[in-house]
């Protein structure tokens, strides 16, 4: 991997964790467990849009693995994990059919997914199907923190693009 990709890699890195650690000191939004923005995930979709799969992905990958680490909650690792990957996925899919003009479109997909792999995830920790029943919450909180963060996203697609900062 030459210089520059790699540090462009680890600076996204690190603005996605300090995103993360930052969002974890917020208190939730709404009195639901589980539910949160997710701010992180708009420098891996905007990762996965402007330099694709592969920066995105370890970009991805060293945010969940530091971030459960500096939070001190290594068993969300495998949550983190389970929804991220899914997450990942599912927008690589989506990437190949929308255009740089829907990514907010992949934000709100990526996120519904991201809920399922966690709940996936937590029926198998826990071996109780029941959890399932939560599902609905989190795909309704998933829509609407996918939007917000996938119009961000694509806001700050389009400013670096019109700037010329990337392909």
């Amino acid at each position: 991997m030459e210089l520059k990709k790699l540090t462009r890699n680890a600076l996204l890195t690190a603005i996605a964790l300090t995103i993360f650690m930052i969002e974890a000191q917020i208190p939730p939004l709404v009195p639901i467990a589980g539910v949160k923005l997710g701010l992180a995930n708009i420098v891996t979709v905007f990762a996965l849009f402007a330099y694709g799969w592969r920066d995105a992905l370890m970009i991805l990958l060293v945010r969940v693995f530091l971030g459960s680490i500096f939070s001190g909650q290594v068993m969300t690792l495998l949550y983190s994990l389970s929804g991220g990957l899914l997450c990942f996925a599912v927008t690589l899919l989506l990437r190949r059919v929308l255009t740089e003009n829907q990514i907010w479109v992949a934000s709100v997909i990526g996120a519904v997914f991201h809920n399922i792999g966690q709940i996936m995830a937590a029926v198998l920790v826990t071996a109780t199907p029941g959890i399932i029943a939560y599902l609905p919450v989190l795909l309704v909180s998933g829509i609407i923190t996918g939007l917000f963060t996938g119009f961000c996203t694509q806001f700050l697609y389009g400013k670096l693009k019109h700037l010329g900062q990337f392909k």
